[in-house]
């Protein structure tokens, strides 16, 4: 039996998009306003978990379910070009899937339900019968609540010795994973064609490409106008500040990209993605500082 190259397999593990759910992770330590004192093991596992095991199990699950797309929009990647041979993408997805659930046990209940859900939504995601991504709304939508939403409570929760989070830390978890919804949506531009072809209803599919982005950018910068308001009302007005001004930027930068999607939604991936998270981080801090005042 022919064996995959250790390079092959990390490209399918796609290191690059573990860093969303290990930054909402990290997010919610710090919005907990626990110390880390005595919890560096559990936060280190926590992200490990988020990222190399738990989101990369679901970027082999999609790999092999969109192995025939793939073939059409991106024939390079390791299935449909052969680097990862026979049925050794869905060895893979499985065999991920059981090490997620081996390393989770040892966080805990909360820890091994958040990632039981996380793994959960990512077969629902990739896999018929269910297949998410089938309609851009629901498989964003998924991706959303699994990479930031339950990445973020999950590290709030499990500083707090699996208490759940504060209603605060909640309703900014849900913000953020609705605003992900959007960035989902750039992910789909380069693969408008295929996704035509072989029936997947992405937003720029449904809506086409110009309203897409539109939808897209409106669901990115709407959650972030309500966290301004809420860190407002929560007396964190230099947080707020910070979001203005990283929101603002990222409105330009939305200008530019609405003119002409497909070509630059890569473009604002890698620049004005990380001003979003960024702002997560400032929101992060917003509450640690609250949990701080109160203590």
């Amino acid at each position: 039996m022919q064996l995959p190259a250790l390079s092959a397999v990390t490209e399918l593990f796609k290191p690059i998009t573990w860093f969303p759910p290990m930054w909402a992770f990290t997010c919610g330590v710090v919005a907990s306003g626990v110390p880390m004192d005595g919890r560096w093991l559990l936060a280190v596992v926590g992200v490990a978990l988020a990222g190399p095991l738990v989101c990369a199990t679901s970027q082999a699950v999609n790999d092999w379910y969109d192995r025939h797309v793939d073939a059409i929009n991106e024939p390079q990647r390791p299935i449909p070009s052969g680097r990862i041979p026979g049925h050794w993408g869905l060895y893979l997805a499985i065999g991920w899937t059981l090490v997620s659930l081996a390393v989770a046990t040892a966080l805990g209940p909360w820890g091994f339900g958040a990632a039981a859900l996380g793994l959960l939504l990512a077969w629902a995601y990739s896999a018929p019968p269910v297949r998410l991504k089938e309609n851009g709304w629901w498989g964003n939508a998924a991706c959303g609540v699994s990479y930031e939403g339950i990445a973020w409570i999950t590290g709030a929760a499990m500083m707090a010795g699996g208490a759940m989070p504060g209603g605060e830390s909640l309703v900014l978890a849900a913000l953020y994973s609705a605003a992900t919804h959007g960035i989902m949506t750039l992910n789909d531009f380069k693969a408008v064609t295929g996704d035509r072809q072989m029936g997947v209803r992405s937003l720029p599919v449904q809506l086409g490409v110009d309203r897409a982005a539109h939808v897209a950018c409106w669901f990115m910068a709407i959650p972030q106008m309500i966290v301004i308001v809420l860190l407002i009302s929560w007396h964190r007005e230099l947080h707020a500040a910070a979001l203005v001004v990283l929101l603002t930027l990222q409105y330009y930068m939305m200008s530019r990209f609405v003119a002409a999607p497909v070509e630059r939604a890569l473009w604002y991936s890698g620049f004005g993605v990380p001003l979003f998270v960024s702002g997560m981080m400032v929101s992060a801090f917003a509450l640690r500082g609250m949990a701080g005042a109160g203590a």
